[in-house]
């Protein structure tokens, strides 16, 4: 070879008068540096300081707001920190939202934080499971002066006897192969296979109820019926409270021997087309139930809701809708303004 050629191997220019052990060496000695490069592991400290990522990775608005929610979730958290794990609890959690919030590969997360796939996977299903009994024990429930005290302007006016606003969501999964379980999960609204859960808020839009899952088949009704809103109306409704549902939530027999009121839009019943005052009312109804429809969608912008879940990992989902719907939606600022 002309020793006045060179060789550009990584990005470094070598004389052409190296021997090819010596270049081998060169090669090897910067695939070693890379593989050990600090700076090149994710971790909390790549994003604390930039606001942009950490809500984009978590959903929190700033490394404030993500260690004020860690801080949240007490001393318990350091007994998930293993002799074993090279991942700190604060970087666990981290690695949890990620997956949560982008629906990230577990192969593309063991090479952000340069674990094995099996420590991502073991990871992830600890800190759900985790997340979800240490936020289960946080009553969401409001009581009724609370709802009162801060509800918006508008919704006073119109609806003031309102306690929470409820809608239905699904999220898929894949085909199960039991066909039994094909025929309890298919959603005949979604054209596919599902989970299915009834959120509700308040007409503030704090996040207060978040059902068990079902599969798909399940009509919104069957949900409420099983729901502890239904079985134990008492503890969370007092007389004369109101429930603002969609159109296809007809549940208003089973809360009317607790004088609990349903706010749904009016069906036609065989009409051609409504009262004038029955679609000045449905209008009313449609502009304030859209605060639980805009709280779901906010829920939805964590993409693992969007992606399709493994049939026979179904208690997780329930509980990562429970995580997502309630805790990452909650933590965050308010979407329904004061006068609205």
């Amino acid at each position: 070879m002309d020793t006045s050629e060179t060789n550009c191997i990584n990005g470094i220019v070598i004389n052409g008068d190296f021997d090819k052990s010596e270049t081998k060496a060169v090669d090897v000695q910067l695939q070693c540096n890379l593989l050990t490069d600090g700076q090149s592991k994710f971790s909390i400290k790549t994003i604390k300081d930039n606001p942009v990522a950490m809500k984009y990775y978590t959903g929190f608005l700033d490394y404030k707001h993500f260690m004020f929610f860690f801080g949240i979730l007490g001393p318990a958290v350091n007994h998930l920190q293993s002799r074993s794990s090279r991942l700190t609890p604060v970087n666990q959690l981290l690695l949890t939202l990620i997956k949560l919030r982008q629906a990230k590969d577990d192969v593309e997360l063991s090479f952000m934080f340069r674990v094995s796939e099996a420590t991502v996977s073991k990871t992830i299903i600890k800190w759900i499971n985790f997340l979800y009994f240490q936020l289960k024990e946080i009553n969401i429930w409001p009581s009724q002066s609370t709802v009162q005290q801060h509800m918006p302007t508008g919704f006073k006016r119109l609806f003031p006897h309102t306690r929470v606003l409820l809608d239905a969501t699904e999220i898929p999964i894949q085909k199960p192969s039991n066909v039994n379980s094909q025929s309890a999960t298919f959603s005949t609204y979604k054209h596919k296979n599902t989970l299915k859960a009834m959120i509700g808020c308040t007409p503030h839009g704090c996040v207060s109820y978040v059902s068990d899952c079902y599969g798909g088949s399940v009509s919104d009704r069957q949900i409420i019926e099983r729901s502890p809103l239904c079985k134990e109306a008492s503890k969370y409704f007092e007389r004369n409270d109101s429930i603002m549902a969609d159109r296809g939530i007809m549940v208003q027999d089973l809360f009317a021997s607790n004088d609990v009121f349903v706010n749904t839009p009016t069906m036609l019943k065989g009409k051609s087309q409504l009262e004038p005052k029955d679609v000045v009312r449905d209008r009313r109804i449609a502009s304030k139930h859209i605060h639980i429809v805009r709280e779901i969608g906010l829920s939805k912008t964590f993409k693992i809701l969007k992606k399709v879940s493994a049939a026979n990992k179904l208690t997780l989902g329930s509980r990562i809708v429970y995580i997502i719907c309630f805790a990452m939606t909650n933590f965050r600022p308010a979407i329904v303004n004061d006068w609205a």
